[in-house]
């Protein structure tokens, strides 16, 4: 991978209009867009489960629900879906793109878990034959996707799946459906485990978590190549130790360092580059590391940043992945 990329979302409804921006402002590694403001079926739950195989999900008042067959929810889902893969084919084809990576985006096994309810009420996390036939379908689904993208592209399709819920799994942080306890948490051998049954069926994955302290061990231990974060977040011992033990196993980052909204104040390049080049001298890698082993994006999705501020985010990452490469003088 090189160049710059985004991690998913981005504001609006109009997908032809996402898909033309990100083809021309990340040229060298575009994602597909992510339109959560479309509603249900575009947010990422909905999204990926559009994507699974042989299961169904429908919205009920408190979010979705596992549904007998297909309805209505689903269907918005699917089509949702299919229209972004209509626009971002058209917008390569449009702007003569013929990249040599595209990245799709999919919620992981445990945030997708955690947040789809059994008829029953309770989430499907908390039933382990459940868990497995999501999981397994999630697999079978997310290839078909990456496939179907690899077709039409005639790119080399990266996955990334995302996975900010995986923290407050492991932590036992989720309320029961009474709101009067919580979900037992997930020990890390199983989390590792069912995450490394989706990871490794697709390959080269890059799994995100945006959370305070992504757990990158359990990530790298489950298989994930590249793990994508808010770098910006990455200040205490434990993290920064971490870090350190993904660049030394040459683990593949994805940095989030530019803000994913506007912060109100010009930002320069330099302000929002040097926090990477800080870490990788705190922690004793050359400066080279980031050439080799670092994709810069926006700290997380841009769901929430204005068109303008989308042009800028992305612009300064595409640069940023210039300066890791050439490093300006005083850096």
């Amino acid at each position: 991978m090189r160049g710059a990329t985004g991690i998913g979302s981005l504001p609006g409804t109009d997908p032809d209009e996402a898909a033309r921006i990100v083809v021309g402002e990340l040229p060298d590694f575009p994602h597909i867009p992510e339109l959560p403001a479309r509603g249900v079926g575009a947010d990422m739950i909905g999204r990926t489960a559009g994507l699974l195989v042989d299961l169904s999900i429908e919205v009920v008042t408190s979010g979705y629900r596992v549904s007998a067959r297909p309805g209505r929810d689903h269907r918005r889902a699917v089509d949702f879906m299919r229209r972004d893969l209509d626009a971002f084919e058209e917008a390569l084809e449009t702007a003569g793109a013929q990249p040599e990576f595209v990245k799709v985006q999919a919620v992981g096994p445990w945030t997708l878990t955690s947040n789809i309810e059994l008829m029953r009420g309770h989430r499907v996390l908390t039933d382990k034959g459940a868990l497995k036939e999501f999981t397994e379908s999630l697999a079978e689904g997310v290839a078909l996707h990456a496939a179907e993208v690899a077709r039409r592209t005639g790119a080399k399709v990266i996955v990334q799946l995302d996975e900010p819920g995986l923290p407050a799994v492991l932590q036992g942080l989720l309320p029961t459906p009474s709101k009067l306890g919580t979900v037992a948490a997930v020990p890390e051998p199983d989390a590792r485990s069912v995450l490394a049954s989706v990871i490794e069926p697709l390959g080269d994955v890059i799994v995100h978590c945006c959370a305070p302290k992504p757990p990158m061990r359990l990530l790298r231990e489950a298989g994930a190549k590249t793990i994508a974060f808010d770098a910006t977040l990455i200040s205490d011992a434990e993290g920064l130790d971490e870090l350190g033990e993904a660049l030394e196993a040459r683990t593949q980052l994805l940095l989030g360092l530019v803000p994913s909204t506007d912060p109100g104040h010009p930002v320069t390049l330099k302000e929002v580059g040097q926090r990477a080049f800080t870490i990788v001298d705190r922690l004793g890698f050359p400066r080279s590391t980031l050439a080799e082993l670092a994709v810069p994006t926006p700290t997380c999705g841009l769901a929430g940043a204005t068109q303008s501020w989308v042009l800028r985010a992305l612009s300064l990452s595409r640069d940023l992945a210039a300066a890791f490469l050439e490093p300006p003088e005083g850096w």
